[in-house]
This record gives C-alpha cells, structure tokens and sequence, in this order.
C-alpha cells in the first residue's frame, strides 16, 4: 500500500505509440492501483514519448525529477523495463537524489540505488587514496603542508559552506522553474499571482512551507 506523495513517469517508445495511447493507458492503471487511492497522492505526472535512439534526450524526465525534488515526492513509474537499460537514467537518479518506484516491482529501487552507492564509496575510497599519495610525494619534494594551513582550510570551509548554501537554493530556483513558466502561459504573471497559484498547488517553499509570499517568488525569479 503506497503513502505519501508521488510523480508518474509515464515513457512510450514511439510517437505512434503517443498520439494512439498504446502501453500508456496501461502504465497508467498500474499507477493509480498502486498508489490505492487517498493512501498516495499524485502532485504530477510526465509523458516521455521518444523514439530510443537517445539515451540523454529526455526533457519530460527531466521536469519529473525537478517536480519531485519541489514535492520531497518519490517518482513513481509502472514498469521496470522502461528504465532498467537507460543507464543515463539511473546515474541521472543517483546524482538528482530522487528515489523512485516501480510498480510491478516496488523494492527494486532499493537494490539499484544501493549498487550505485557502493560504486560511488569505491570511487570516493579510490579519490581519497590518490589524495593522500599526491600529500606523500609532495612532501617527499620538500614541499611544505604546514604553517597556516589550517586557517586557510577553515576559511575555506567556510567559503564552500556558503557556496554550497547558494548553490542548494539555485538548484532550488531551477526546479520550480517549469512550474513557474507554466503558470505565467497561463497568464499568471504578476508575483502575488503566482504566489497564490503555487499556494493553492501546494508547491513546499525553500523552507518547506506551502504559503507562499510574493517576496519568495521574487527571490525565486531573481535566481533564475
């Protein structure tokens, strides 16, 4: 029994298969079966419809996890096979830190993130060992590590702390800004306006609110 708030990823491989409904209308009773009702809320759903020959062409996947990251919601998608080859697929999850489900398989998320998690430690393990043999032979050359080192590696902290902190709202920015754009077709361009249609979407603002200010739409469209 699924819980919580999910974003479908619906994929057909043609655009046959599009304009017809073919396997779509499918993934989509999968869908609403699994999530059983009020038990799990749908925020969103996406359509790829593509033709195969390319892996990292995939702009309505692109907006799911952008929406999921808005929502804190997990992606949702009928059936494994629709993703389980797209490799660029599954780095592209790993990097967005968005979990997902299948329906037709709902723990197999958990093995594939965790296989990925594991060949990103070994990663992380071979970077920290090629780190520390570059310390070694540097110092071997007689290069001095020392002095105010630590001072500088605390300022420095401080700087990638701050720049992480921008990052994380840019990233932010970016996410809402489909949403955004898709409002303002609709003729909602006026900050207030916004505000009250993301309010009403229930869209989370940066601090996880759903009351939104024309200020922190501002904020938003300025980052942009």
């Amino acid at each position: 029994m699924a819980e919580g708030v999910f974003v479908a990823y619906y994929r057909v491989s043609t655009k046959g298969q599009g304009r017809s409904g073919l396997g779509l209308d499918a993934q989509k009773d999968a869908v609403r079966t699994y999530l059983n009702g009020e038990q799990g809320s749908l925020a969103a759903a996406f359509t790829e419809v593509e033709s195969g020959k390319r892996d990292d062409d995939r702009p309505q996947l692109a907006k799911a996890l952008q929406t999921c990251r808005v929502y804190g919601a997990k992606l949702v998608i009928a059936k494994l096979d629709r993703l389980s080859r797209d490799a660029h697929f599954l780095l592209g999850l790993e990097k967005a830190k968005v979990d997902f489900v299948c329906t037709d398989m709902p723990h197999a998320n958990r093995l594939t993130v965790g296989i990925m998690a594991m060949v990103a430690d070994e990663e992380r393990r071979a970077i920290s060992d090629r780190t520390k043999a570059a310390l070694a032979a540097a110092k071997r050359r007689g290069v001095a590590l020392g002095g105010d080192r630590g001072a500088k590696l605390s300022r420095a902290a401080r700087k990638a702390g701050r720049d992480a902190q921008v990052a994380r709202a840019n990233d932010r920015a970016a996410d809402l800004a489909h949403i955004i754009c898709d409002l303002q077709s609709t003729g909602i361009v006026s900050l207030s306006g916004i505000a009250r249609a993301l309010t009403e979407r229930r869209v989370p603002t940066p601090r996880g609110s759903t009351d939104w200010s024309a200020v922190q739409v501002a904020r938003t469209l300025a980052r942009l």
